[in-house]
């Protein structure tokens, strides 16, 4: 007996106070996105951590998302350019230090009680990030805009008859909105990770695969949008408007005939038709399609601001973090917002050093190698 508790953990943290290995670490401590995931795991209940890490049915598109990084090569310049790095743009009219942005997700309040006002602050803290307010946040638009002054979109799922739009849309550009972001990918997908967290929490009913009950008509799964509906919803918005969900050269020439002002390149982060291919691998043929004539934002997958500068190279304007600082939320609320947002800051700045990219202005496809199956 004595031999064992020599080597229980228990007895090894009375004799060594440093191998605490229960201890959260502090906010300081943390170097990394991934760092920030591992602390919100430890803090949060175990639906609300699979809420934001979980993809649809088999998680393909998830795992897909993040592997597409590791298939493009930045080559780095052994002939530095020693000039200071420049990271500020404006896109559509908002200004913003560095090409990064917080993707509109739901339901904050799972992550910390302050929610979206807390990730809202946090990213304001952060060098004025963009943000965009999903429209299934825990708190309507109108309560979160004053809690900071940084620039604020606002997402939309768009109901399918125009008038049940109409309010929502004056109410959000009344109230600070510079720019409405309409999804068009989200389907009522199957959530395989929930349904059994479901079952776990002795809820059987709830985890029965059955259509959902909403004001959207989601119909077998489905969402019936229509361009129309879209050149409809267009004549709603005075702001610049973008759609989210493009995947396709041949949607993305479509968001130009409707009269949007951007093209928004995203899966869904993995949470919308599973064995989609990862929205890195599309984004190549989608800005020869779109050329320069609107903006091209871009999320799913993005952890480093390596992955951010790929996606730049490939030819995004802006790149959409969706993940990552919910992760920052759920761990520290808006301090965390605000440090994750800045490692990756930090990292992007780092990784156009080293590849020789002073500007914006300078990266383009010659700094990266691509290896897509």
């Amino acid at each position: 007996m004595a031999g064992f508790l020599a080597g229980s953990p228990l007895l090894r943290s009375q004799q060594d106070p440093f191998r605490d290995h229960s201890r959260v670490p502090g906010l300081s401590e943390l170097v990394t996105a991934f760092d920030f995931e591992a602390v919100a795991y430890a803090k949060l209940p175990r639906y609300n951590y699979d809420y934001t890490a979980h993809g649809t049915d088999s998680e393909f598109t998830l795992r897909r998302n993040r592997e597409a990084f590791d298939w493009v090569e930045l080559i780095p310049k052994r002939v530095l350019d020693v000039s200071p790095i420049r990271t500020a743009t404006e896109i559509l009219g908002t200004k913003m230090d560095f090409p990064l942005m917080v993707s509109p997700s739901s339901g904050h309040t799972m992550l910390h009680p302050d929610g979206e006002m807390a990730t809202y602050q946090g990213a304001t803290a952060a060098s004025n990030t963009p943000y965009i307010v999903s429209n299934a946040s825990s708190f309507p638009f109108e309560k979160i805009a004053p809690a900071a002054k940084g620039p604020l979109w606002f997402q939309l799922y768009p109901k399918l008859e125009l008038d049940d739009n109409r309010e929502l849309l004056d109410r959000v550009q009344a109230a600070g909105a510079r720019a409405v972001v309409v999804t068009i990918d989200q389907q009522a997908a199957e959530h395989e990770r929930i349904l059994h967290d479901r079952n776990l929490t002795n809820r059987p009913s709830a985890a029965r695969r059955t259509p959902p009950k909403n004001p959207y008509r989601l119909p077998e799964y489905r969402l019936f949008y229509t361009w129309k509906l879209l050149e409809q919803i267009r004549k709603l918005v005075k702001v610049p408007m973008l759609a989210k969900g493009i995947l396709t050269a041949e949607d993305a020439r479509q968001c130009l005939e409707c009269g949007l002002d951007g093209v928004y390149v995203s899966n869904h982060g993995g949470r919308s038709l599973d064995y989609s291919p990862a929205t890195l691998e599309v984004l190549p043929e989608i800005v020869d399609a779109v050329g320069a004539r609107v903006p091209i934002l871009f999320d799913s997958g993005v952890r480093r601001g390596a992955d951010a500068l790929k996606a730049l190279a490939l030819g995004a304007r802006a790149v959409c973090l969706g993940r990552v600082p919910r992760w920052g939320l759920g761990a520290y609320g808006a301090p965390g917002v605000q440090r994750i947002l800045e490692i990756l800051q930090a990292e992007l700045v780092q990784a156009m050093a080293y590849t020789g990219r002073p500007t914006l202005a300078s990266i383009d496809r010659g700094m990266v190698r691509t290896d897509f199956p």
